[in-house]
């Protein structure tokens, strides 16, 4: 499975800054990187909210984990329901959807570098980052660099996750050198300068083939058409590749055609992957569902499925859907024996974030006449605004894992489960989480309504 996330800037901005000497990001202090943007926004102190106090034993922060670093982790879980969920409303009941939260946080903070006044504020408020007990923005940058190390600096290769950023900037206009300096060291985006007064169209597809090469070509033509013009000053890319094999993997044999229905009462043949064996599991009464964890190879990265029980569209689920929810849910399952039966199926899914940011309340960063930017542009420019923020995902399950190519031979029939067995049968319409384990990272999430071919 694959990402990536592109924000446009309808801004107006190239020196070469002098780089600081961080050996390793990792193992860096406070004090060794040199997060002094233009702005800082102080949070207000504030009682925590009724979700934040944690019963005894519950929420605990996983060992060898900066406290700040498993905050950031919690905010972005926040974050990405939200996101979600409006996401979900301007779509249909019949759409699949997919998407990186990770990602769209993580190209917003490198965003947040040049902001100040109420465009900072916003940003800290809908991505959640005043959450963090650190009371001032500029510390987010540094608990994303060592979250981004405990994500895709992994001793254990067993899966394959991997994160690229990248500035592009038009190369008449000289940007700001701290703004420079902090994305390379914190974020590793470096500055490439293109030509987008003279030659947009060029430098679209330069940014495109840059995508496809960071996504195995997954993700191509990102930035469609005229998304870019003469007035595009800066371009943030930042792209997540996931390659994943099973630890349980489904046996090929097995895969069968069978029939998924579909939120609109339709069904369809599709491969139905069928395997026994142990797994964490849980079945919330009141909620209506089954939750299902599959692991990856390492055990660092698992899928965490959200069935509802038959009879139950997913449209509810979606709608009492929270962050402490989910929590709650995974921190329920436990180990059983049980019967999988999962469609294969291969989604692609595109869309501006904008007029979703919008709504959540980030409004003055898409706003010519609100927009506060200063820090991106040498000179105090404050004339940039965001003009547009693209997302494309990709994602494909099958018997190996994610993004394997296996191809398996299907047989018509019907498959009877063995009694008086756990049975998780993913029939109909369901959730998707992809995260990190440990921290509980929401890297990908989304929605299967129609895996139909």
């Amino acid at each position: 499975m694959h990402l990536f996330m592109v924000c446009l800037f309808g801004l107006w901005g190239m020196a070469s800054p002098l780089p600081y000497a961080v050996e390793d990001i990792c193992t860096a202090k406070p004090r060794d990187i040199p997060v002094n943007p233009i702005c800082i926004y102080r949070n207000p102190e504030k009682k925590p909210q009724e979700s934040e106090v944690l019963e005894p034993g519950k929420g605990r922060i996983p060992e060898f984990t900066n406290p700040r670093v498993w905050e950031l982790s919690r905010a972005n879980s926040r974050f990405a329901v939200v996101f979600y969920k409006h996401l979900a409303d301007s779509k249909d009941n019949e759409e699949n959807i997919f998407l990186s939260p990770l990602s769209i946080s993580t190209a917003f903070a490198m965003t947040k570098l040049g902001a100040c006044g109420d465009t900072l504020q916003q940003l800290m408020e809908v991505f959640q980052f005043d959450t963090i007990s650190e009371k001032t923005s500029d510390q987010v940058h540094f608990f994303f660099a060592k979250l981004n190390c405990r994500l895709y600096k992994k001793a254990n290769k067993s899966s394959e996750l991997i994160s690229a950023n990248r500035l592009f900037g038009e190369k008449s206009l000289v940007f700001n050198e701290t703004y420079q300096n902090i994305s390379e060291i914190v974020y590793g985006a470096k500055l490439w300068p293109l030509n987008f007064k003279e030659k947009p169209e060029l430098s679209r597809q330069i940014i495109n083939e840059w995508v496809a090469n960071k996504t195995e070509r997954r993700i191509t033509e990102v930035i469609p058409e005229k998304g870019i013009d003469d007035l595009t000053v800066l371009v943030l890319v930042n792209t997540i590749y996931f390659k994943g094999h099973w630890k349980s993997q489904f046996p090929a044999p097995n895969t069968r055609l069978d029939s998924f229905h579909k939120a609109n009462g339709e069904t369809c043949k599709v491969p139905i992957m069928y395997q026994e064996s142990r797994f964490r599991y849980t079945f919330i009464q009141e909620d209506k569902v089954q939750v299902l964890e599959l692991p990856y190879k390492g055990d660092d990265i698992t899928m965490v499925l959200v069935l509802p029980k038959a009879g139950t569209p997913l449209v509810e689920v979606e709608r009492d859907l929270t962050s402490d929810k989910l929590q709650d849910w995974i921190d329920s399952m436990m180990e059983v024996s049980l019967t999988v039966s999962l469609p294969r199926f291969r989604i692609e899914d595109s869309f501006s974030v904008k007029e979703k940011l919008r709504k959540m309340g980030l409004e003055d960063l898409f706003s010519p006449e609100n927009a506060k930017l200063p820090g991106i542009v040498a000179g105090d420019r404050t004339d940039l605004y965001v003009s547009e923020a693209f997302h494309k995902a990709f994602l494909e399950v099958n018997e190996e894992g994610s993004e394997a190519s296996a191809a398996t031979a299907v047989v018509i029939s019907g498959r009877s489960f063995p009694m008086n067995r756990i049975i998780f049968e993913a029939n109909r319409p369901f959730l998707l989480f992809i995260r990190e384990a440990t921290l509980n990272t929401i890297i990908f999430m989304g929605r299967i309504s129609d895996p139909c071919p």
